[in-house]
């Protein structure tokens, strides 16, 4: 079973990391663009805000968060841009305050879930759990984009292990997005920082990737091209899946370009 507790500590670590990436920066620094098209650094934190608060809706107020949803299908395919360019709108000192109040008023909401309730959201309804793992893989996802405007590197550390998870996880859910036909099995070994070996699937499986698991993670959050990753891909339909890995909700993303980082 999963601890929630410790979700909820390796959640709040992810944040500070970002945190200390941020917190430091003049005004200028806001406004770097990243690799996002059309998003600086401001709109990357006013992004995990919003998203912030509305998944702390949906902890505590589904009705509000209802009207959220129904706001942003009027908009299906410009409703996250539109908030984050509003959010980023605000002085990077409130930005920055708004951000760190709201990931500490979500990580207490959600830790008061009952346990076995389920919690909307934009796909189907999750777990708290699965909730806190969501939250973890979007702040790093957002925080690569952030450090790669900085050109600043990251240390891996086992939080990565999460994001892993959704990724191995959401295998069935992009192959559906792209209207292919779901593959029985898949096989994910990945090798930690610290060299231990991460597993899902049955070890069987004739589809399997394997390799680095931050290299993974830059995979299914789509923060760098396949064909600059150190993964090793085995069968038809892990071929067919590694072009179009998405752990994110949502439509299919634009990913980034072979060498763009070179």
């Amino acid at each position: 079973m999963t601890d929630i507790a410790e979700l909820a500590t390796d959640l709040a670590a992810e944040g500070a990391d970002l945190d200390g990436i941020v917190a430091e920066l003049g005004d200028d620094g806001w406004s770097l663009p990243t690799p996002a098209p059309g998003w600086a650094i401001a709109h990357q934190i006013a992004h995990l805000t919003w998203t912030d608060q509305v998944a702390l809706l949906a902890a505590t107020d589904p009705a509000r968060f209802a009207d959220a949803v129904a706001a942003a299908m009027a908009d299906p395919t410009g409703f996250v841009d539109a908030a984050a360019a509003e959010g980023a709108g605000a002085p990077p000192a409130m930005l920055l305050s708004d951000w760190r109040q709201g990931r500490a008023l979500l990580i207490d909401a959600v830790l008061a879930v009952p346990v076995g309730t389920k919690l909307p959201w934009f796909g189907p309804p999750m777990g708290a759990a699965s909730m806190l793992t969501a939250r973890l893989m979007e702040t790093w996802a957002h925080g690569q984009d952030v450090a790669d405007a900085l050109g600043v590197s990251r240390t891996p550390t086992t939080r990565l292990r999460h994001v892993a998870h959704i990724g191995a996880r959401t295998v069935g859910f992009a192959f559906a997005v792209h209207q292919k036909t779901v593959p029985p099995e898949f096989r994910v070994e990945l090798t930690a920082a610290d060299g231990r070996l991460w597993t899902w699937g049955p070890s069987s499986a004739a589809d399997r990737v394997t390799g680095p698991a931050l290299d993974f993670c830059l995979l299914v959050t789509q923060r760098r091209h396949p064909d600059d990753l150190e993964l090793t891909v085995t069968g038809d339909n892990a071929e067919a899946w590694v072009p179009i890995a998405q752990a994110f909700a949502g439509l299919p993303g634009g990913g980034r370009k072979a060498g763009q980082f070179a």
